[in-house]
């Protein structure tokens, strides 16, 4: 019987060595039975403990970056509401005492100083005139209306009374003059005294309204001038602002790229109430200063006569609804809490699923 070639005649290599054992065909693209047996049951288990979600690798940063974008998002949403709330309440915290306040207040010095001028017209008659006492009361009750708006504080309250004084001595000593005959040297000696009251420089009544006047003007520019201070603050709040929004698109991206998620409904809420939350707060502003920007320069001249009433509707108009802008100051933190509220659930629910884990 003839052996093959390399073959020894007890089965064995030529070389020696163990018995050569047939291998098993299999098809390509199968599995052999004992690894398709362990395969099955370990998929199964592998459903039941964790469902379809993969495990996340030991080197994965992952949890790393959702950490730092959680931190972002919470620190950029502070800074924007407290940078935001401070250069509102700055332009709108003016508005108020404004309104209230120091245009009356300038108003009310016009009125006096236009009726006293009025009156010394007719502090020359011959006789006591309805006019002359009109134009008195009208002087009296515009000092007790600005000593009313707290005009200049407690000095400013004091020169008023002082002047209310001022004016009860004037009128008394023109009504003396107004009764002594024409011409007579009583008469003009009454007319004297009472003009050094009115027109006295640095004493008289005129003198000092003007004082006045020019301190409440003073405070008008200070109300509602737009400072450095209010630049800054509302520069800082622009760039918060796109520092915001460029950080909730960049977490969006990372979320979808990372989780297959197309969009995150929180971070979109973030976003929309950051914008029109902002957008809001600044054509509040705009009109608020704008108004105060036209009380200014319509208070910036010697108002008389007619230009007088029509400045006090001017006024009134300019600044409607400053008030009601300035009381929204109080909804800017609680749209700050929100919105750190939204950024927290849009990522809370990643980051607990994944979370670094023990080695």
């Amino acid at each position: 019987m003839s052996v093959p070639a390399g073959t020894a005649a007890d089965g064995t290599g030529a070389r020696g060595g163990a018995p050569a054992v047939p291998r098993p065909r299999t098809r390509r693209g199968t599995v052999p039975a004992g690894r398709r047996a362990a395969t099955g049951p370990l998929r199964t288990l592998t459903r039941l403990l964790g469902g379809r979600r993969r495990a996340p690798d030991r080197g994965s940063t992952t949890a790393h970056d959702l950490a730092v974008r959680h931190r972002l998002l919470l620190a950029l949403s502070a800074l924007l509401t407290l940078s935001l709330f401070l250069s509102y309440e700055g332009v709108h915290g003016d508005a108020n005492p404004l309104r209230t306040s120091s245009a009356p207040a300038v108003l009310s010095v016009d009125t006096a100083l236009y009726a006293l001028g009025r009156a010394q017209q007719d502090a020359g008659a011959a006789a006591p005139t309805s006019d002359f006492q009109r134009q008195i009361s009208v002087a009296a009750q515009s000092l007790a209306a600005a000593a009313g708006d707290d005009v200049g504080g407690p000095a400013g309250r004091q020169a008023l009374q002082t002047v209310a004084g001022l004016i009860t001595v004037y009128a008394v000593k023109v009504q003396q003059a107004q009764l002594q005959p024409a011409g007579s040297v009583l008469r003009e000696a009454y007319l004297s005294y009472a003009t050094g009251v009115l027109t006295e420089p640095g004493s008289g009544i005129t003198a000092r309204l003007k004082v006045l006047q020019r301190q409440e003007r003073a405070a008008v520019h200070r109300q509602t001038s737009f400072g450095p201070l209010l630049w800054l603050g509302w520069s800082a709040t622009a760039l918060l602002a796109l520092a915001l929004a460029t950080a909730l698109l960049e977490t969006q991206r990372f979320l979808r790229r990372r989780f297959r998620r197309r969009y995150n409904r929180q971070l979109l809420a973030a976003a929309a109430l950051s914008a029109g939350g902002l957008a809001t707060c600044v054509l509040f502003t705009l009109w608020t200063h704008q108004g105060m920007a036209d009380t200014r320069d319509l208070l910036d001249r010697p108002l008389s006569g007619r230009l007088l009433t029509d400045a006090g509707q001017h006024t009134a108009a300019y600044l409607a609804h400053t008030g009601l802008r300035a009381a929204a100051a109080g909804w800017i933190p609680i749209g700050g809490i929100l919105l750190m509220a939204l950024a927290e659930s849009g990522l809370r629910r990643h980051i607990d699923d994944y979370r670094f884990r023990p080695r």
